[in-house]
């Protein structure tokens, strides 16, 4: 089990998934740094790290890259872009990555949540989601996603993303997650 006080969680503190990892970060003693930038609406402001224009295009991604990649099409809107570029820092910053949404035919992830996923995929980085429909958690093998009923968080430091539409089951995955990986 990890010592929380030596722990970071790395998120962009938007209502749901990302507020509540933050919240339980809190409460268990880890440290938060919440990526942002101008303009973003945030759920949590613990930890906050307002990126730079010049640290957002650090992270540029091409939407039609991401398009292809996600299987469908993105807005190119400017705050879009600014969404994606934060996610990356968020998972360049984490050792291993935690997704709660669900996972599609394709084996992308549902929604915003999808480019946090595919990104820590291209970046090689280990990788679990829970999917609240099929009330699962399940890792990334490289390959397809494998059931893992009872993750750890191994990695002092870590990434949290997901869906805004945190459900009943997706808090208490979050909360046996803590449980099972954090010293109290």
């Amino acid at each position: 089990m990890l010592n929380p006080h030596d722990s970071i969680l790395y998120s962009g503190g938007a209502a749901g998934t990302e507020a509540y990892f933050g919240a339980l970060a809190e409460k268990f003693g880890l440290q938060e740094v919440t990526y942002s930038f101008e303009g973003h609406q945030l759920e949590r402001t613990r930890g906050v790290r307002v990126l730079t224009s010049e640290e957002l295009a650090l992270k540029d991604v091409s939407l039609s890259y991401v398009s292809k990649i996600m299987n469908r099409q993105y807005t190119r809107a400017p705050l879009f872009r600014k969404v994606l570029q934060s996610i990356c820092w968020q998972v360049s910053s984490g050792r291993e990555i935690f997704v709660v949404g669900g996972i599609l035919p394709d084996n992308t992830a549902k929604g915003g949540t999808g480019w946090g996923a595919e990104f820590a995929k291209i970046c090689n980085k280990p990788l679990w989601l829970f999917d609240q429909e099929k009330d699962a958690w399940f890792r990334w093998n490289k390959e397809a996603w494998t059931p893992d009923p009872k993750p750890v968080i191994s990695a002092d430091r870590f990434t949290a993303t997901g869906t805004r539409f945190l459900e009943a089951n997706g808090k208490a995955a979050i909360e046996d997650l803590f449980v099972r990986s954090f010293k109290q």
